[in-house]
């Protein structure tokens, strides 16, 4: 008699179709990741919904104090909804803590009759709307964002110029879907990779998200109108400064810049920093200068003038230019990342390509804050002359 066979067929399918649906939900990222993308998600969320927080007042105790932290939150929730998402979100919390009732009545046979009404399903039901109407306005914003994020990859620099005898590697991270930090590398007129003068530019607006890319977008079409000009670097910064400033809502949009011109035949540089952080040139020998030369952030005051600085890249040598969101940031007790860690990526590796410096300092800098949200946009730039 022949053994039964085991049907396998309709689990194995089961199987499967779970398996494309889990892949599409989680697009393939592990528990693990969906768990720390779930940690720095409320972290971020919280930062948001707490910025009206105060510390807790002198002679308040701490029941009074929990409770003025509960309404501020909640408020601070509540208002960033519109009026009437807020009506049905108190209607749909009220309606799902109100305890489930109903009512008798007699029909005309006179038998009684019980009509049971459960509050709670139409509650969750207000909820859902209120939920279903939020993620509606944040698929359109994530759509437009998506469309900003290209364009401004339009406007940044592809795989890095080739230069003879040099290396360049560049990065950045934005804190949203698009960034105010611009970075670029531009040859100035009648120049070619080999003989001319490139010039390298790190800039960071202040604030970020929409606001800051919009003004970053104008301020890198404005850069790129002078360079096609014979203008000086010092004179380039003081025009982009009477732009900037009439742009700038009174300073409080004001923009740090660090723009560096380099002769690839002999390694000098020629450098103007406008309130920016300072620059570190890493000798080959060890030693190390920072490039402060310059001015204040553009945007400040419309008759600012700039000074230009002048310094040589050795063979071996190394200039690092990065903005404030790589050394301010945060790990989960606050504490920032740091120049000195910064420094400490270079320690005794100088030798290597500068694309493995930069994906070792992006790895610092991940294992450093791990699930704590990107406060800032991060940009770094790293340019190497070859060792003879």
């Amino acid at each position: 008699m022949p053994a039964a066979r085991t049907e396998t067929r309709p689990t194995s399918n089961l199987h499967a179709a779970w398996a494309r649906f889990w892949q599409r939900v989680s697009e393939g990222q592990q528990v693990n990741q969906l768990w720390s993308q779930l940690q720095k998600d409320a972290r971020s969320s919280y930062r948001l919904y707490s910025a009206e927080l105060e510390d807790r007042e002198a002679g308040q105790t701490r029941l009074q104090h929990i409770w003025t932290v509960t309404r501020t939150l909640f408020w601070a929730i509540l208002e960033k909804l519109t009026p009437v998402r807020r009506v049905l979100l108190l209607l749909g919390m009220i309606l799902v803590v109100f305890p489930a009732g109903g009512f008798t009545y007699t029909n005309r046979a006179g038998h009684v009759e019980v009509f049971s009404l459960d509050l709670h399903v139409w509650g969750a039901l207000l909820i859902f709307i209120v939920l279903l109407l939020e993620l509606a306005d944040r698929v359109v914003m994530k759509r437009d964002l998506e469309i900003a994020k290209d364009i401004q990859g339009w406007l940044l620099p592809g795989a890095p110029l080739q230069i003879p005898g040099y290396e360049i590697a560049y990065a950045t991270r934005p804190a949203n879907t698009v960034a105010g930090d611009y970075y670029d590398v531009i040859l100035r007129p009648g120049a070619t990779a080999s003989e001319g003068r490139i010039l390298f530019v790190v800039a960071d607006v202040a604030g970020k998200s929409i606001p800051a890319a919009m003004l970053m977008a104008t301020f890198q079409a404005s850069l790129r109108t002078l360079c096609d000009t014979r203008t000086a670097l010092e004179d380039i910064l003081t025009s982009l400064n009477r732009y900037v400033s009439g742009n700038s809502q009174g300073g409080a949009r004001f923009t740090t810049a660090f723009l560096a011109e380099l002769d690839p035949a002999t390694g000098d540089i020629r450098y103007v920093n406008a309130g920016h952080n300072a620059p570190m040139l890493k000798r080959a020998s060890g030693a190390q200068e920072r490039l402060e030369i310059g001015g204040i952030p553009l945007g400040i005051l419309p008759d600012a003038a700039y000074l230009a600085g002048t310094t040589r890249l050795g063979n071996g040598d190394w200039l690092v230019v990065f903005t404030d969101g790589v050394v301010e940031a945060l790990n989960s007790y606050g504490d920032e990342y740091g120049e000195a860690r910064l420094n400490g990526v270079f320690d005794g590796v100088l030798s290597i390509a500068p694309a493995e410096m930069l994906r070792r300092l992006l790895a610092s800098l991940d294992a450093f804050a791990a699930n704590t949200p990107q406060h800032d946009d991060m940009t770094c730039l790293l340019l190497k002359r070859k060792a003879a």
